[in-house]
C-alpha cells in the first residue's frame, strides 16, 4: 500500500459525506482512499474508479449492479460493501477499511512461507471465495494483492465484483497484464470464466506461498501466457525440498490445464485443503524453506549444467571424432596380422615358375607401401580438417571484457553483437558485483563456444545481508530509490505529524537505519505531514471570512458547488470538511459547505394535545420544544403553541408550547 501526498480528492468531502483523509494504493481501474463517514463517524476505504472508465454508461451500470449483488455477499473474510454512489465525475464504493497489509506485502518481506502459515491463509480465502461461487459469483482476479491481512490476523478477500463488472474493458485499459501469472488457460486461450478459474488462481496463490516464487516467469507476458498454455505448474518440493507430496498434490490438482480435471470451486479445493492440513504432522507443517537450501539448489544447479550431456564442453568435444574417421583410414594402412611380427617366407622353388612368383612379391611390396603413404597423407589431412574446423568460424570465443560487471541489457547487447545469444539468466548473492550486474557467465569470459551458442547470465542479487540505510529527513521518493539502489523495497508509508522533519520527507523507518535484512524485504516508512495546525471554525462565518480565516492558518480552501439548507444565515459557511479545532496539516484543503437558509417546515397544531405527545410530534417534524407551564403546573395539556398550527417556521428552530394551571 501507498499514501500519497498530493491528490485532488484528499481533504474533499464526496457526495456530501465521506471525508477523504488519504490515498492508500492506486490500481489499474481505481484508485483506493481511506476516508471517513461523517455521518456514522466511522473509517471506511473508498473505492473510486478512474474518470476515464466512469465515462462509460455502460460500465458504470454494470459496476452498480456488481457492486449491489456483492454488497449483499454477508461473510467474515470478504471485505463488506456499505455503499456505492457517484460525485461528479467519480464513481466509488464505499468498504470496510483493513488495516493491515496485503498478502504481497507478507511474501515481499519473508520470501516464503511455512507450509502452516500458507493454509492458514488460504483457508479463509478459500472460505471466503466459496461464499461467492455458491451465491453465483466469479472473482475473476485472484493474486496475493486482493488478500488482505489485518493487524489482528484476519484475512479477508478484497475487490469482489470488480472485474467481472469491467469485463473486457480489463483488456482494452491493458490492466490485466498486471495479473497475467494467475490467468487460467481457458481465460488465455477462450476468455471464460468460472469458478474454476478462481481455483486455478488460488494454486497459483499457495504454490507462490510455499516457493517464494511465481510458478512461470518471463521477461514478457506474451512468455508468460505461453508457458501457462503448455507447461504444467512444478511441484512446489522442486523449488523446496522436504514439502509434503500432498501438497504438491494440492497444488497439481488447482492448477490442472484441463479445467475439468480441477475441483469444481473453492468450496471443494477448501475440503481437499483441510484433508492436507490433517494428514500432515507438525514437522511437515512447521518446515520453513531456509535461505541455504535456496543456496545448495543454486549450486547443485550450476554444476549439473557444467556436467550435462548439453554443456559447452560436450558440444566442442564431438567434432573430435571426426577424428574416427582417420581412425578407420588409418586402420586400413595395417594388415589383419599387424601387432605380431611376421613370419619368414620360405624361399620360392626353383624353376620356371620361381621368378615369376618373385616378381609378384617384388612388384606387390611396393603397392602396399603406396597405400601406407596415402593412408599416412589422408590421416594428416583427416586431422588437419579436424583442427581447421575447431579453429575456424565454427567456433569463436565469449567476450572477455564488457559483460561482468555490467547490466543486463549492456551485456545482452554485447553477446548480440558478437553473434551469440543469450540462454537463460539466474540470480545469486555476490558482495564483489553491484546488485543488477552480471557476476559470471556460462562458458565463463575468454573460453570457446560454438559461433551460435548462447550464453548463461548470473545476475548480482547484491550482498547476502544488506542494512537498511538512514533515510531520516529524506524527501519519499529519493528514500524510495535508495532503498532499491541498497537492494530493499519499499513498504507501506503512513504519515504522521512532525515540526521538525519537512513535509513530505522520511521521520523513520521500520526497521530503523541500521538493521540487517536479506535482499528485497520491505521497509515501511513514515513520512512527515509537518507541524500540526489547529483547523479555524468556519461553521456560521460568511464565506469571505472564514477563507481569510483558513488561508491565515495556512490551509487551502475549496467551496462545494452544492448548498444545503442549514439554520445559518444564506450565503454563509453551513459546513466544513475539517471540523473546527481538529489538527491539520499546513497546506491540507478544508472544503466548505454554504448555506442555503433555514428550511421553513410547516408546524403541526398540537393544541389540546398531551405534552409528551406534542414534543414527540414537534420533534418529529424538525423542530426544537420548549415547554412553559403555568402555575401550579398540575396541568399537562398544551393551552397554546408559540408558533399556531398551519404556520411555518424555519427547520431546527424552537417552539414553545404553553400548559394551563388549575
Amino acid at each position: 500500500m501507498d499514501t500519497t501526498l498530493h491528490d485532488p480528492l484528499v481533504g474533499r468531502l464526496l457526495d456530501g459525506r465521506y471525508r477523504v483523509d488519504a490515498r492508500v494504493a492506486v490500481g489499474g481501474m481505481a484508485t483506493v482512499y481511506r476516508a471517513v463517514d461523517t455521518r456514522l463517524d466511522r473509517d471506511l476505504a473508498l473505492k473510486v474508479m478512474h474518470p476515464s472508465l466512469a465515462t462509460d454508461a455502460s460500465f458504470v451500470e454494470r459496476f452498480i449492479r456488481e457492486a449491489k449483488s456483492v454488497a449483499r455477499l454477508s461473510h467474515p473474510n470478504v471485505v463488506g460493501v456499505f455503499d456505492q454512489g457517484a460525485d461528479g465525475p467519480y464513481v466509488y464504493l464505499a468498504m470496510e477499511y483493513v488495516a493491515g497489509c496485503t498478502l504481497r506485502d507478507v511474501l515481499r518481506e519473508r520470501g516464503a512461507l511455512s507450509p502452516r502459515a500458507a493454509l492458514d491463509v488460504l483457508e479463509p480465502v478459500l472460505a471466503a471465495l466459496g461464499a461467492a461461487h455458491r451465491a453465483g459469483f466469479v472473482h475473476r482476479d485472484m493474486k496475493p494483492e486482493n488478500v488482505l491481512i489485518g493487524d489482528d490476523g484476519r484475512v479477508k478477500v478484497a475487490d469482489f465484483g470488480l472485474v467481472r463488472a469491467v469485463g473486457t474493458a480489463t483488456h482494452t485499459t491493458g490492466s490485466v497484464l498486471g495479473t497475467v501469472s494467475y490467468l487460467a488457460p481457458e481465460q488465455i486461450e477462450h476468455g471464460t470464466a468460472d469458478t474454476r478459474t478462481d481455483v486455478y488462481a488460488c494454486g497459483v496463490v499457495l504454490y507462490e506461498m510455499l516457493t517464494g516464487g511465481k510458478p512461470h516467469g518471463g521477461d514478457t507476458p506474451a512468455q508468460v501466457l505461453y508457458r501457462h498454455l503448455n507447461h504444467d505448474v512444478p511441484a512446489p518440493s522442486a523449488a523446496v525440498p522436504g514439502l509434503a507430496p500432498e501438497l504438491d498434490a494440492l497444488v497439481a490438482a488447482a492448477t490442472a490445464r484441463d479445467a475439468g480435471q480441477r475441483p469444481h470451486d473453492a468450496v471443494a479445493l477448501l475440503s481437499r485443503t483441510l484433508a492436507v492440513r490433517a494428514a500432515l504432522d507438525d514437522a511437515l507443517l512447521d518446515l520453513v524453506p531456509p535461505g541455504a537450501r535456496g543456496e545448495d539448489r543454486a549450486d547443485a544447479a550450476r554444476q549439473g549444467a557444467q556436467a550435462g550431456p548439453d554443456d559447452v564442453t560436450s558440444v566442442i568435444a564431438r567434432p573430435l571424432p571426426v577424428a574416427g574417421d582417420v581412425e578407420r583410414t588409418s586402420r586400413l594402412e595395417a594388415p589383419p596380422e599387424s601387432g605380431t611380427r611376421p613370419q619368414p617366407r620360405p624361399e620360392p622353388p626353383a624353376g620356371p615358375a620361381g621368378p615369376r612368383r618373385r616378381a609378384l612379391a617384388l612388384a606387390s611390396g611396393p603397392r602396399r607401401g603406396a597405400a601406407a603413404i596415402v593412408a599416412a597423407v589422408l590421416l594428416v589431412l583427416g586431422i588437419g580438417a579436424g583442427v581447421w574446423y575447431i579453429n575456424s568460424g565454427q567456433f569463436t570465443h565469449v567476450p572477455a571484457t564488457g559483460l561482468l560487471g555490467k547490466t543486463r541489457a549492456d551485456a545482452e547487447r554485447r553477446l548480440t553483437d558478437e553473434g551469440l545469444d543469450v540462454g537463460s539468466t539466474r540470480q545469486e548473492f555476490s558482495s564483489a558485483y553491484e546488485r543488477g550486474t552480471v557476476m559470471a557467465t556460462d562458458p565463463a569470459p575468454g573460453e570457446r563456444i560454438r559461433g551460435n551458442g548462447s550464453v548463461d547470465l548470473v545476475i548480482s542479487r547484491g550482498p547476502r545481508i544488506v542494512k537498511v540505510p538512514d533515510l531520516k529527513g529524506r524527501p519519499l521518493a529519493a528514500a524510495k530509490e535508495e532503498l532499491r539502489r541498497a537492494g530493499l523495497a519499499a513498504g507501506v508509508v503512513t504519515e504522521e505529524f512532525d515540526g521538525e522533519v519537512a513535509r513530505g520527507s522520511v521521520v523513520s523507518s521500520d526497521p530503523p537505519a541500521g538493521t540487517e535484512r536479506s535482499p528485497d524485504a520491505a521497509v515501511a516508512l513514515v513520512v512527515s505531514k509537518g507541524a500540526p495546525v489547529d483547523v479555524p471554525a468556519a461553521v456560521g462565518r460568511p464565506l469571505e471570512e472564514a477563507r481569510g480565516a483558513l488561508a491565515d492558518a495556512g490551509f487551502g480552501v475549496e467551496v462545494a458547488e452544492e448548498r444545503v439548507h442549514s439554520p445559518h444565515p444564506a450565503g454563509s459557511v453551513a459546513a466544513q470538511s475539517l471540523p473546527a479545532g481538529a489538527r491539520a496539516a499546513e497546506g491540507d484543503t478544508v472544503t466548505l459547505t454554504l448555506s442555503k437558509g433555514p428550511r421553513m417546515v410547516a408546524v403541526p397544531d398540537v393544541t389540546g394535545a398531551n405534552v409528551d405527545d406534542a414534543t414527540r410530534e414537534l420533534k418529529a417534524a424538525g423542530f426544537e420544544v420548549k415547554v412553559e407551564k403555568s402555575f401550579p403546573y398540575l396541568g399537562d395539556t398544551v393551552s397554546g403553541q408559540s408558533v399556531p398550527g398551519g404556520g411555518t417556521a424555519p427547520e431546527g428552530s424552537t417552539i414553545t408550547i404553553k400548559t394551563k394551571g388549575i
